[in-house]
């Protein structure tokens, strides 16, 4: 009897804004869904139900203290197991989890994305292609704008200042030192067609 393939995993990283879910849903798209277990970091945030509002608004989230990483672990884990997972449900626009699940299958890829996940050593083990998003910070400060008042509720005075006080410093201290880890990095993200293709193209051979 054959032994079963173990998966590949992949991570993708960058800085807020920066095009990392549009490069994950381009190989989620042109690699197939059907083929991809898909997690993103965001979904791991800590439970913070138990604070009053005004303190949860108060937590620095570009921190990595504020993630529940060893669950992400742990789920990768399973998934490599050939195992499926329960990932927790993150509210944005309340600072919290929701209480509920959704079932992520186990597949010949896990795909796995978000701003820290290099930034952590144990989860950086996990991955046998580690790629990196990188846009300007013009760009993405822009594009969290937008996305966080159309998306998240937020004012613009909201998002200028949680930018100033804890999405610039964190990126500075963790993101932009967790580059060099990457085998592969995406200058201007989602738009840079002939960096996916090749992405795309190793993932298949791979597969």
């Amino acid at each position: 009897m054959l032994s079963r393939q173990p998966p590949l995993v992949i991570g993708i990283a960058g800085g807020s804004g920066s095009g990392k879910t549009t490069v994950s849903q381009e190989i989620l798209n042109r690699v197939g869904a059907a083929h991809i277990s898909f997690l993103q970091h965001d979904s791991y945030y800590k439970d913070l139900s138990g604070l009053p509002p005004k303190q949860r608004a108060a937590v620095n989230f570009d921190h990595p203290n504020s993630l529940e990483t060893g669950l992400m672990i742990e789920h990768i884990e399973t998934l490599r197991a050939g195992k499926p997972v329960s990932v927790p449900m993150y509210d944005f626009s309340i600072h919290s989890r929701t209480g509920e699940t959704f079932e992520v299958l186990p597949r010949s890829v896990i795909l796995v994305e978000g701003i820290l996940i290099f930034a952590e050593a144990d989860l950086r083990e996990l991955f046998d292609v580690k790629i990196f998003v990188d846009t300007d910070d013009d760009l993405r400060l822009i594009r969290r704008l937008q996305r966080d008042i159309a998306e998240r509720g937020r004012t613009t005075e909201s998002v200028i200042k949680q930018y100033m006080s804890t999405v610039r410093p964190m990126h500075l201290e963790f993101v932009e030192p967790s580059k060099r880890y990457a085998d592969v990095i995406i200058p201007e993200g989602g738009f840079n067609t002939a960096a996916l293709d090749m992405v795309v193209a190793r993932i298949e051979s791979l597969l």
